[in-house]
């Protein structure tokens, strides 16, 4: 079988760099699609019309309405139609550039994506997950190609709350803890084939850039700032772990994050919250050294992740609910079951409860 790994056509980040998007993506087209939400817009438009302004480029604003669904899609896709638009570009959170990623495939249009958060590895990836109009999920699209750019610019990054690049460093430091398991598997990631070396590199990069600097860079964003910590750490967050996990592939700890979706306890956490959980609960799963699992509890602590079930929210009926958490881990088609052995929901249940226990030893 061959070795597959797949990554955007060019990756662009730094400091303001936003002012430059017409010289990172006028050649792709003529007439450009942005779309945004309000309050992205309200940060972002004048900047980008500044950086079109001495161009013979056309550009159209379409305001995003917060779903990423198939209705919402079409909506676009009329508006595409009627500007006849060349490019189509999303600027800001997950649901908006997942939107952007389906139109583009949808309309075979050159796709560029800037995110204005680096709470996940979701910017660099070939998937869009589809909703209902009402926020539930229905459904994952995998792309046939993954954006043709994205440009971040740290500085609007570091606008956002210090939370989110938290978030974002709790589900990159599932990449290599993933990737890891699936080589040892000789699973087949998202990528499809046998892992690369490259992607496994790639994915211990991440998590050696975010031991190192993620407080730091978490520090720097506190105080809306960008230093060299916070351009290593979104690096990190975006292009590492998105390469990491689409080409090296995905395991326990994001099946547990998806198990601990069926609990309305957790639902106020972020994406990486509690995949930083699920990363604690799958290195006990593996019987990894308890210097390496300690390791990971200390730096979730740093960064406000949750490294206990109360800290998640699950404070009542605990072993109840937990039980519900293990079962959804393990469905059918759940990517536990890339792991290098079989896990059953009796596996999973003890090692939440044990990784719980972990964290309670290092919780005041």
């Amino acid at each position: 079988m061959a070795r597959i790994l797949i990554s955007p056509n060019k990756y662009i980040q730094g400091k303001g760099e936003l002012i430059n998007i017409h010289k990172h993506i006028g050649h792709l087209g003529s007439s450009f699609l942005f779309i945004a939400d309000e309050f992205v817009q309200k940060i972002t438009k004048a900047t980008i019309e500044e950086s079109f302004s001495n161009s013979n480029s056309t550009i159209t604003f379409a305001t995003f309405r917060g779903e990423c669904s198939k209705q919402e899609i079409n909506r676009l896709k009329n508006i595409v139609i009627e500007n006849k638009i060349d490019v189509v570009v999303g600027v800001g959170g997950g649901k908006t550039l997942d939107t952007v990623k389906a139109l583009g495939y949808y309309t075979n249009l050159p796709t560029v994506v800037v995110p204005t958060i680096a709470s996940t590895d979701a910017p660099c990836s070939a998937l869009s997950v589809i909703y209902t109009e009402d926020g539930v999920f229905e459904e994952y699209l995998v792309l046939p190609k993954n954006p043709d750019i994205v440009l971040v610019d740290t500085q609007i990054v570091a606008n956002a709350p210090a939370r989110l690049l938290a978030a974002g460093i709790g589900d990159a430091l599932a990449t290599y803890v993933e990737a890891r398991a699936c080589y040892e598997a000789n699973a087949i990631p998202m990528a499809g084939g046998n892992i690369t070396k490259s992607a496994i590199g790639l994915a211990e990069l991440c998590q050696k850039i975010l031991f190192e600097e993620g407080v730091s860079a978490y520090l720097a964003v506190q105080r809306k700032t960008v230093t060299k910590a916070v351009e290593n750490v979104v690096e990190a967050n975006t292009y590492l772990s998105g390469i990491g996990f689409e080409s090296g592939g995905l395991a326990a700890a994001h099946a547990i994050h998806n198990g601990f979706t069926v609990l309305e306890d957790v639902h106020h956490l972020y994406h990486g919250e509690k995949v930083a959980f699920g990363t604690l609960s799958q290195l006990v799963l593996e019987n990894r050294p308890m210097e390496e699992i300690e390791k990971m509890v200390r730096l979730n602590i740093e960064l406000g992740l949750p490294v206990t079930l109360e800290q998640m929210g699950v404070k009542e009926d605990v072993e109840a609910k937990i039980r519900k958490v293990a079962e959804a881990a393990c469905a059918e088609n759940e990517t536990i079951h890339n792991m290098p052995f079989k896990v059953t929901p009796d596996d999973v249940y003890a090692a939440i409860l044990a990784a719980d226990s972990i964290g309670k030893r290092f919780v005041k």
